[in-house]
C-alpha cells in the first residue's frame, strides 16, 4: 500500500483533535465559565480571535521548517503542548489565564498538528489525487464537529467544566501523540513517487502532473509578487469568518432563542454531518473540475445558509433552522480541501509550506476579528442578527473574488 495513505489516516486523526479541542468544544464551556467568573461573551470569545492570530503567527514560523523537516517533530511537540494546555485550563482563576492558555498555548499546539502541517505534507505526497487525499484527511475536522460539541456539553453538565478540561487533555494525549510516528516529509525521501506511481510507470511517461507541479513551484518571494496570492488571501479570509463565528456562537445563539442546551449543542454536529459525508464528494469533484469555481459555490452556499438561519430562528421555524445548518455544513465541507488544492495548484508543492505560511497572517487576521466583533455586537444590541448577516455577506464577497480569479485552472 502506498505510504501516503498512512499520512492521510494520521492527518484525519490529528485534525480531529486539533480543530475539535481548539474550536468545537469552547461553546460548551462559555455559559458555565462566564457564570462563575462574571465574564462577558466578548471577553470569552476573545480567546478564539486571539487564537486565529496565534495560528497565523505559528504557521508563519514553522512553514519553511515543514518543507525542510517534515511534520513528525511538529505533531509530536504539538500533541504534548495541547494536552498540557487542556489540563491547565482546569486550574484557571482569571481572564488573563484563560486568554493565555486557550488563546495562545492550546492554539500553538493545535497549529502544530493541524491543517498547515498535514495539508502541506499531503500536497507533497499527492498531486493527481490531491483533492481526494486532502478531503479524506479533512473529514477529521467535520468528525470533530459531529462528536465534540455534544460530548463536551455532556461532560460539562455531568462532571463540571474543570474536570471536563482534564478529561479532554487525556483524550488528546492518547489520540494525537501516536500519529507522530506515521508522519514522513515527502515520497522522494523514501524512493517513492507522488500518488503511488511506480518507477516503471514513471519510465513509461506517467506522473507528468507531478513533474509539472514540481517544476513550476514558486518560492515565497515569487508567490508574493503575484496578484493571485493576495486575491486568495482575502477570498479565503472572508470565507473563514462565518466558520469561526458559528463554531463559537451557535450554542449561545440557540439558547438565547429558547432552545435547550442539548438542542443548541446539536446544531454544529448537525452541520458537521453533511460537511463530513460531502468531503469525499468534494474531493472527487476537485480532481475533475476547476477548483476555484467549486470554492465559489461553497462560499455562496455557506453565506446564504448563515443568513437563512438568522431569519428562520427569528421566525421560530424549527425545521427550516435545521435545514439551514445542514446546508451550511455542505458549504463547509468543501472549504478546506478546495483551499489547499487551489493554493497548491497556483504555486506548486516544492515550497508549499513557506508559501502557505506567508498567507496565514493575512487570511487569519481577517477571520480573527469575526468572533470578537459578533460578540461585541451582542453585548451592545442584545442579539446576533445583523452581525451574522454581515458574516454571510462576507462569504458572498469571497465567492465573487474567486469567480473573478484567473490562473492555473
Amino acid at each position: 500500500m502506498y505510504y501516503g495513505y498512512w499520512i492521510v489516516a494520521a492527518g484525519l486523526v490529528t485534525q480531529f483533535m486539533a480543530i475539535g479541542m481548539s474550536n468545537y468544544v469552547a461553546g460548551a464551556f462559555m455559559v458555565p465559565m462566564n457564570d462563575e467568573f462574571g465574564w462577558t461573551r466578548a471577553e470569552f470569545s476573545a480567546s478564539r480571535s486571539l487564537g486565529q492570530m496565534v495560528v497565523a503567527f505559528t504557521g508563519f514560523l514553522i512553514g519553511a521548517w515543514i518543507d525542510r523537516w517534515g511534520g513528525r517533530p511538529f505533531v509530536f511537540a504539538g500533541s504534548l503542548l495541547m494536552a498540557a494546555a487542556l489540563f491547565s485550563l482546569s486550574l484557571i482563576q482569571s481572564l488573563p489565564q484563560w486568554l493565555l492558555l486557550n488563546g495562545v498555548i492550546l492554539t500553538v499546539g493545535g497549529a502544530m498538528i493541524g491543517n498547515l502541517v498535514i495539508n502541506v505534507t499531503l500536497g507533497k505526497w499527492f498531486v493527481e489525487r490531491r483533492g481526494w487525499a486532502v478531503s479524506i484527511a479533512a473529514m477529521g475536522i467535520s468528525g470533530a464537529g459531529i462528536l465534540m460539541p455534544p460530548v463536551a456539553t455532556l461532560l460539562v453538565d455531568e462532571f463540571g467544566w474543570r474536570a471536563s478540561w482534564r478529561i479532554l487533555a487525556l483524550i488528546t494525549l492518547c489520540s494525537a501523540l501516536p500519529m507522530a510516528a506515521l508522519m514522513r516529509r515527502r515520497p522522494e525521501d523514501h524512493g517513492l513517487f507522488p500518488d503511488g506511481r511506480t518507477q516503471r510507470e514513471i519510465d513509461q511517461g506517467h506522473g507528468a502532473a507531478a513533474r509539472s507541479d514540481f517544476a513550476r513551484s514558486m518560492t515565497r518571494s515569487q508567490a508574493m509578487r503575484t496578484s493571485e496570492f493576495y486575491v486568495l488571501v482575502v477570498a479565503f479570509g472572508l470565507f473563514q469568518i462565518s466558520i469561526t463565528v458559528m463554531l463559537l456562537q451557535t450554542i449561545p445563539l440557540m439558547t438565547d432563542a429558547g432552545y435547550s442546551r442539548i438542542v443548541a449543542a446539536s446544531m454544529v454536529p448537525l452541520a458537521s454531518v453533511p460537511a463530513f459525508f460531502s468531503k469525499p464528494f468534494w474531493g472527487l469533484l476537485i480532481d475533475r473540475f476547476q477548483p476555484r469555481l467549486l470554492a465559489a459555490l461553497g462560499a455562496i452556499t455557506t453565506g446564504f445558509s448563515v443568513i437563512f438561519i438568522v431569519f428562520t430562528i427569528a421566525a421560530g421555524m424549527d425545521w427550516l433552522v435545521y435545514a439551514g445548518f445542514l446546508l451550511m455544513g455542505f458549504g463547509w465541507g468543501g472549504m478546506l480541501p478546495l483551499q489547499e488544492v487551489i493554493w497548491a495548484s497556483f504555486f506548486g508543492r516544492r515550497y508549499l509550506g513557506s508559501v502557505r505560511s506567508m498567507a496565514l497572517p493575512f487570511s487569519f487576521g481577517l477571520s480573527a476579528v469575526g468572533p470578537v466583533l459578533v460578540a461585541l455586537y451582542y453585548d451592545i444590541a442584545g442579539n446576533y442578527d445583523l452581525a451574522l448577516i454581515a458574516m454571510g455577506i462576507c462569504n458572498l464577497a469571497s465567492a465573487l473574488l474567486l469567480l473573478r480569479l484567473r490562473g492555473s485552472d
